[in-house]
């Protein structure tokens, strides 16, 4: 007898034979699991955002912070990309610092900067302040995540969390860097400290996630943002146990695990061995190429270059016909960008990218 898993729907099914209709079953999270596909699911991370001006119009006058925390906000700013591209999957609205703010850290999302911390992280006691949460701490992204999975039928939510040395890397920067120097000073001078840290914030990490697949999601993404400025060596050391603490406590979960990276192309092999079913790879390693480096286990996600989208269409199109192409070299492809939706993009252009995905990757009825 198949193993059963439930899916997103409260319904028990196979592994290996998905309910038909529902998310469980929709292309993007069959994608995922590597089985046969209708045509190349596609979303974008960070489309729910800045490039819509119905986005912009509605999170006038509310600070980034509160719109994660409200649930009809969170809703409508998910939904709105959905309804415009056509894309295959919702990805959750919310900041990769929200479970980090619910954990008692005090920080900000400043406009144009990102965001920022009130009090550093330096010590073990600083480390100690961070709590464990529970559902009760983020109440309001279980309603949020209930309320979409309401309202988007068979179209699969994906929910996220930012990674340990991420989050790590914002808490003892205190806010963006470019050099991450303070972070590596910590890492190779108190790698003590520096498990510490990153054990918590995985363990805070790991709670967070699971609220979101409790309350309906169909998959979940860690992004590990600032790890392509870490060495392989460095990597495994000191990233790779904490991101496999995440990963692999989802792996009684029931829904595919995405782990994406930027500047990660070095780094694609050991991000697969930390437990995901997805790795999403940047623009700058080619699908073939990064396919290579991850396995067959594997399914792959991206990797249009976020600038591409400036380009002339026929720029545009050959991108993306390139990409389609690349992505067959996978067990699994999600079309995505290699990074997030630049704010000034023309949606028009996401829009058309989203319909000529699915128009060369069709397959006949037989073979989806």
């Amino acid at each position: 007898m198949a193993a059963m898993t439930t899916d997103t729907t409260g319904t028990a099914a196979p592994d290996d034979e998905p309910r038909p209709g529902g998310p469980a079953d929709s292309p993007f999270v069959r994608a995922c699991r590597r089985r046969p596909v209708p045509h190349t699911p596609v979303w974008f991370m960070r489309q729910a955002g800045r490039s819509l001006p119905e986005y912009r119009e509605i999170r006038a006058n509310v600070a980034m912070l509160e719109s994660c925390r409200r649930p009809d906000l969170v809703t409508e700013i998910t939904l709105q990309p959905v309804r415009r591209h056509g894309v295959d999957a919702a990805i959750l609205f919310s900041d990769i610092v929200v479970p980090v703010a619910a954990a008692g850290v005090e920080l900000d999302i400043v406009p144009g900067t990102g965001p920022v911390v009130a009090e550093p992280v330096r010590t073990a006691a600083d480390v100690e302040r961070i709590r464990p949460i529970g559902r009760d701490d983020v109440g309001y992204v279980d309603e949020a995540v209930r309320m979409l999975v309401s309202q988007l039928g068979d179209t699969p939510l994906i929910g996220f969390a930012g990674a340990p040395f991420t989050l790590a890397s914002y808490l003892v920067e205190g806010g963006p860097s470019r050099t991450h120097v303070k972070t590596k000073a910590l890492m190779y001078g108190e790698p003590e400290l520096w498990h510490a840290l990153a054990g918590r914030l995985a363990e805070v990490t790991l709670a967070f996630l699971r609220v979101q697949i409790e309350a309906g999601v169909s998959a979940v993404q860690l992004f590990d943002s600032w790890a392509g400025a870490l060495s392989e060596a460095d990597y495994r050391r000191f990233v790779l146990p904490h991101s496999t603490a995440v990963l692999s406590g989802l792996a009684d979960a029931g829904v595919p695990r995405i782990h994406f990276g930027v500047g990660t192309g070095e780094l694609l092999g050991a991000m697969g061995e930390a437990g995901a079913d997805v790795v999403g790879v940047d623009w700058r390693t080619p699908l073939d190429v990064a396919t290579g480096r991850i396995g067959p286990d594997r399914a792959v996600q991206g990797n249009l270059d976020p600038c591409l989208l400036f380009a002339p269409w026929p720029v545009v199109e050959a991108e993306v016909r390139r990409i389609v192409e690349q992505g067959r070299a996978a067990p699994g492809h999600v079309f995505n960008l290699g990074h997030g939706v630049l704010p000034e993009t023309d949606p028009e252009v996401l829009t058309r990218v989203v319909a000529l995905v699915h128009e060369l990757s069709a397959r006949p009825a037989d073979q989806g």
